[in-house]
């Protein structure tokens, strides 16, 4: 692990399970964004001065959902990994840079995951 940690910018419409995703990534030595929907995820990403190294956004959000919510944030930082999550796994096609992990998922899986797309 860097010095600095790699900062992932969670989005999770539900706070129970956005509360555990933040628990293990911080666990595991990352420093974590939070977002309940993709509003505030986007004002966290226009914010220039928010330095973020990876984005999880949950697929099924309220309103704007995550591949929607993802394809904005390439607007806004056109290299930035993007990892899915989502129970529908296998139903997703994802461009470069990006990834899906299947809920649900075990800390093991999301660290291995989260890792690999931060040195890729």
């Amino acid at each position: 692990m860097p010095a600095t940690p790699s900062t992932i910018l969670v989005v999770e419409d539900d706070a129970i399970v956005r509360m555990l995703i933040v628990d293990v990534l911080q666990e595991l030595e990352f420093s974590v964004l939070e977002a309940d929907g993709s509003e505030r995820a986007l004002e966290l990403l226009e914010d220039k001065s928010q330095h973020i190294d990876l984005l999880m956004t949950d697929v099924g959000l309220p309103g704007m959902d995550g591949r929607a919510l993802a394809s904005k944030a390439r607007e806004l930082r056109d290299r930035l990994p993007i990892l899915f999550a989502s129970g529908y796994a296998e139903n997703l096609d994802v461009a470069e840079g990006m990834a899906v992990i299947g809920k649900p998922f075990s800390i093991e899986q999301l660290r291995s995951k989260v890792t690999s797309m931060l040195t890729a």
